[in-house]
């Protein structure tokens, strides 16, 4: 599983990755974050607002900080 957090390095970005990291490691699910921050690699998943949750290269959720339960639900959803 691959997890991409979008945006420029805002608190609400890095708050999102937090919220990543903790959900995938309560998952026990095997994957990684990756964060993308450049902005035409951004517009290029459709993201016009940040910060923005990708998985497996489906926008999950854009322009809020998902919470870490939400997140977990995500991943175990998949």
């Amino acid at each position: 599983m691959i997890i991409k957090i979008l945006g420029t390095g805002c608190a609400k970005c890095k708050q999102l990755e937090s919220n990543a990291r903790e959900a995938l490691n309560a998952s026990g699910v095997t994957g990684t974050i990756e964060k993308v921050t450049t902005m035409g690699d951004i517009l290029s998943y459709g993201v016009m607002i940040t910060p923005a949750l990708v998985i497996d290269d489906e926008v999950k959720a854009s322009g809020k900080v998902v919470t870490k339960e939400e997140i977990l639900h995500l991943i175990q959803s998949i």
